[in-house]
């Protein structure tokens, strides 16, 4: 089978198209036919070591996959060969097959293609988790998400929206911003040709939002936090503008704010009946078309260095999706 490999430590460039075996499946594991993979940010830091998994060299990057059971190793009674699933792999996604646990599998609605399959578990599940276990987000609340347009961020105004609360989008340019608007965004902020907390003073009667959700880090951090509300809470998601911001501890004291981090993947690990209750519950609102992934380009596995270095530039709005 063909597979994107990464050798050596570096950018998109470094990554090549190899013809690789794959093993089969051990006790507690599927193999998998990839009809499609998410990309995500995650992919673009571990390639570099820049994430907080470093796995050992040559890997294949790659996190999420929908496809056809090919085979499953023992024990494993929830799937059979034949059957769609979609599936958390960490490693091996761009690629034409793929390994994962069964307990990170989960089956596909046939309400979803197999490409909006593969665009769910990590940025719509990160974003669940992130507003309804960790911020407890409640309808008729004010949620700022930053980074608005990205696949996480897309995500997160689309499920606040579907929870009731009041979403104010924000991003880097006004055609980002009219697919938030698109995808039930209430108020819209351009960070790049307005002032973060004058905006969000206006826009909230100088109450602040309730909950504020972060996958952005760097500089907009800080003025993001002055505004929160009383009790708000700030979700740590990420730092895709690559710098790790520093916070004064009087900040949260002065608003009775919270700051909490979310980290999806350890959560998948320490949590996992809490993890598949929230998934599945989830993947149940995607099929009925409550959510609704933004797929804006697919990629053929050749074109993974391409899907990685536009997802590095923040040139990718919603999902983009490589297709084996």
């Amino acid at each position: 089978m063909r597979a994107v490999v990464c050798e050596a430590w570096g950018g998109p460039e470094t990554l090549t198209l190899k013809s690789v075996e794959l093993r089969d499946p051990a006790p507690g594991e599927v193999k998998i036919r990839v009809r499609a993979a998410g990309v995500n940010f995650p992919d673009v830091l571990m390639i570099q070591k820049k994430y907080q998994v470093q796995p050992e060299l040559p890997f294949t990057p790659g996190s999420e996959v929908a496809g056809e059971v090919i085979a499953v190793g023992s024990g494993v009674a929830a799937f059979r060969p034949g059957e769609r699933v979609m599936a958390y792999c960490m490693l091996g996604g761009f690629a034409e097959e793929a390994i994962a646990a069964a307990a990170s599998c989960f089956a596909m609605p046939d309400a979803l293609s197999y490409e909006a399959a593969a665009s769910v578990l990590l940025a719509y599940g990160t974003s669940w988790h992130a507003l309804t276990a960790r911020a407890a987000l409640r309808e008729g609340e004010t949620l700022l998400v930053l980074g608005a347009a990205g696949g996480v961020g897309l995500a997160a105004v689309d499920i606040g929206r579907a929870l009731g609360a009041r979403v104010v989008a924000a991003a880097s340019s006004d055609e980002k911003l009219s697919v938030c608007r698109r995808y039930g965004a209430a108020a819209l902020i351009n960070y790049r040709t307005e002032n973060l907390r004058e905006a969000l003073a206006r826009l909230t009667e100088r109450r602040g939002p309730d909950v504020i959700y972060d996958p952005v880090g760097g500089a907009l951090a800080e003025p993001a936090f002055r505004s929160i509300a009383w009790r708000g809470r700030y979700l740590v998601v990420g730092f895709a503008e690559g710098s790790i911001p520093s916070l004064a501890l009087n900040l949260p004291l002065l608003k009775g704010a919270a700051i909490v981090g979310v980290f999806w993947g350890e959560h998948m690990k320490r949590e996992q009946a809490l993890y598949r209750e929230e998934t599945e519950e989830l993947i149940g609102r995607l099929a009925s078309g409550e959510l609704k992934p933004l797929i804006s380009k697919t990629y053929a596995l050749d074109q993974v260095p391409q899907a990685l270095a536009d997802m590095a530039g923040r040139r990718v709005v919603g999902k983009i999706v490589i297709v084996p």
